[in-house]
């Protein structure tokens, strides 16, 4: 899979990239059977324009669509319910052809008014949806999160088919925001009728919808008998079992009961499975455009001292926390991972300096230290990984007492700013789509600082916010100017230290032997972390 981060690199490093061809069906393929999918926790929301994590964002993918796609395994844009589009000279205008005959799960044919209404409500500031900043670029953006407006005055529905999108800019990143999840189009009457819960009981147009959803136990997705790309789904369906060790889970593997462990393979068992040629056979490898961060709360004391922050950054051992996780992952310096465009190459970031990190506390008015707090999500490795944090802070005189709680209770204080500190793992930062600017939008712009985003240090420094709007208003995502812009608003980002880059993770996951596809679907680097859609039982 290292291939994939190479090709990755050079979508980006090119001319304005153009479309790839659609993905050739596996002629191994067999329709049929449905297959189990275990996680530790249960889901929050199954809505496109909340949901966030990398639990609930290929089950999201699954349900709904956007106008834009990625072929399946890669990070290649193709249409999705657009039929094809044109871009204005100027990369301003966007023209969208719908597909004809597209249907909703509820039956209702889907039209361009349904484009308008998805994207107007998922920027409409009463949705709180952690992904709105990503639409910026879109002409009436500042009106409708101000509250001056109610729609998205550069949504333009042309007829029934055609959806017309102007941009206030250029913007290099457009045509993969439209292939996010928060671009999922959904319909208005479904959204009425269920209110808040709609994310309990979702509709869309995608390749399975939910059969079943039983709280704390599972969920059933169907196959979607209706859909509009021919072939299929495979699978005649996937249940998602909640409530599962990770430890219990693979253990169901190994007898044959579990398809794919959701939480991948438990570090303490990882060695161990490795060793064993059979087991070793079904581990799938891929690399990722992630970051693992401690996010340090900016508007909350002392952390609102730049030296406090410096002081933490110097006291984490790196290289300690990377073989609690058997060495999956390298020491990150800073927000980009090092195979992402933009990565500042030989900058060092704050070096392992444990008397550096008391004399900056000391700076502080804090050489007596301080107490504070570390939310972290409960599945392993995370408590383990925190604890080794609270060592590395003790040394320098903090005090820190671990939070650990499951993952949806953790992103709940984070976006509402409640947590003094988390440790992301199991819900670090894996890139949305490959360019430098979804690092910093949702994490550490100020469009995701607000009540349920997830900037969840709070960070909000309106200067680069400026360099990244115009590092993004470029119509050629691949230009070296745009490049070296970004590097140096992630350079800007760590002298304010509102995070502890902490390293950059390898994926493994592990496949029943009756499960086919090619291994790109499993450790897919948009369908998070696995793409229902294509993969298949081959008995």
């Amino acid at each position: 899979m290292k291939a994939l981060l190479t090709s990755t690199a050079i979508l980006l490093a090119s001319a304005i990239p153009a479309l790839a061809q659609d993905y050739t069906p596996d002629p191994n393929a067999k329709a049929g059977g449905t297959i189990t999918v275990t996680y530790k926790d249960d889901v929050a929301t199954l809505d496109p324009a909340i949901g966030y994590d990398w639990q609930n964002w290929s089950m999201i993918k699954s349900l709904f669509d956007g106008l834009m796609d990625y072929v399946p395994g890669t990070t290649e844009l193709r249409p999705g319910l657009a039929e094809s589009y044109e871009v204005s000279e100027d990369g301003t205008v966007f023209t969208f052809k719908l597909r004809e005959g597209v249907k909703f799960h509820n039956g209702r044919e889907m039209t361009a008014e349904d484009v308008k209404y998805s994207l107007d409500r998922v920027t409409n500031p009463e949705t709180l949806s952690p992904g709105a900043g990503f639409f910026a670029s879109i002409a009436g953006f500042d009106e409708i999160s101000s509250g001056a407006a109610d729609t998205l005055s550069g949504v333009e529905v042309v007829d029934p088919l055609t959806v017309k999108i102007t941009l206030s800019r250029p913007d290099a990143t457009f045509l993969h925001v439209m292939a996010l999840n928060f671009a999922s189009v959904v319909p208005k009457e479904a959204v009425d009728e269920y209110g808040t819960d709609f994310g309990k009981h979702p509709v869309g147009t995608g390749a399975f919808s939910l059969g079943e959803w039983t709280i704390g136990q599972r969920l059933v997705f169907e196959k979607n008998a209706d859909y509009w790309r021919d072939g299929v789904p495979y699978l005649d369906g996937v249940t998602f079992e909640v409530g599962q060790e990770p430890i219990v889970a693979l253990l169901r593997l190994q007898q044959g009961e579990v398809d794919v462990p959701g939480d991948g393979i438990p570090p303490a068992k990882f060695q161990e499975v490795m060793a064993d040629p059979a087991q070793a056979a079904r581990v799938v490898e891929g690399g990722q455009l992630h970051t693992g961060y401690i996010t340090l709360n900016v508007g909350m004391e002392p952390l609102d001292k730049l030296e406090v922050r410096e002081a933490i950054n110097m006291a984490i051992n790196k290289e300690r926390i990377t073989q609690i996780i058997n060495g999956r992952a390298v020491p990150a310096t800073q927000p980009l991972p090092p195979s992402m465009p933009g990565y500042t190459e030989g900058y060092e970031g704050y070096a392992f300096d444990v008397e550096g990190a008391k004399a900056k506390l000391a700076e502080a008015g804090l050489e007596g230290g301080f107490s504070t707090e570390l939310y972290v999500m409960n599945t392993d490795p995370n408590p383990r990984i925190a604890q080794a944090i609270q060592q590395d802070l003790k040394a320098i005189g903090v005090e820190v007492d671990i939070r650990s709680l499951a993952q949806a209770n953790v992103i709940e204080a984070g976006g509402a700013g409640a947590a003094p500190m988390i440790w992301s793992g199991g819900m670090a930062w894996i890139a949305d789509f490959p360019d430098p600017s979804n690092f910093y939008g949702p994490i550490l712009g100020c469009a995701g600082a607000g009540e349920g985003g997830w900037n969840w240090s709070k960070f909000c420094d309106e200067s680069i916010d400026a360099m990244a709007t115009e590092a993004d208003s470029f119509t050629d995502p691949s230009a070296p100017e745009r490049m070296n812009m970004w590097s140096d608003v992630y350079m800007k980002v760590m002298e304010a230290a509102p995070w502890v880059p902490v390293f950059n993770e390898q994926r493994y996951t592990m496949k029943s032997e009756r499960m086919g596809g090619d291994d790109a679907l499993y450790v897919d680097p948009v369908s998070i972390p696995v793409n229902y859609d294509y993969v298949y039982m081959t008995e």
